[in-house]
């Protein structure tokens, strides 16, 4: 097995998991009330199962993949943002730092 397949398998399932997480969790509804954007913990979990999809159909598709990972890094990225804004310590950031650059480096290996 490719580290690249390895690293694809890796982020299908961590944003499976964090996409219906997302959706389900009283946990993630109240840091979504705490970064202040509660409106957009459905649409962050749904587009997080649906790129998380994208990743997997990227093993049959690379295209469909790098544009999955393109869009998780950047919603990576846009977390960073929420993360920074809220004033949360920057080990809480590390997370989705390696995600953004993960999912970089795929959108651009898959290409």
């Amino acid at each position: 097995m490719s580290t690249q397949t390895l690293v694809q398998a890796l982020c299908a399932l961590s944003f499976l998991g964090y996409g219906f997480g997302c959706l389900v969790s009283k946990h993630m509804l109240a840091e979504f009330q705490r970064y202040g954007i509660p409106q957009f913990r459905a649409l962050t979990g749904a587009l997080q199962i649906l790129a998380a999809i994208g990743l997997l159909v990227g093993f049959w598709s690379p295209l469909v993949g790098s544009l999955a990972a393109g869009g998780l890094a950047l919603q990576m990225a846009c977390g960073l943002a929420v993360r920074f804004r809220t004033g949360d310590h920057w080990l809480k950031c590390i997370p989705a730092t390696a995600y953004m650059l993960l999912c970089g480096g795929l959108a651009v290996t898959l290409l």
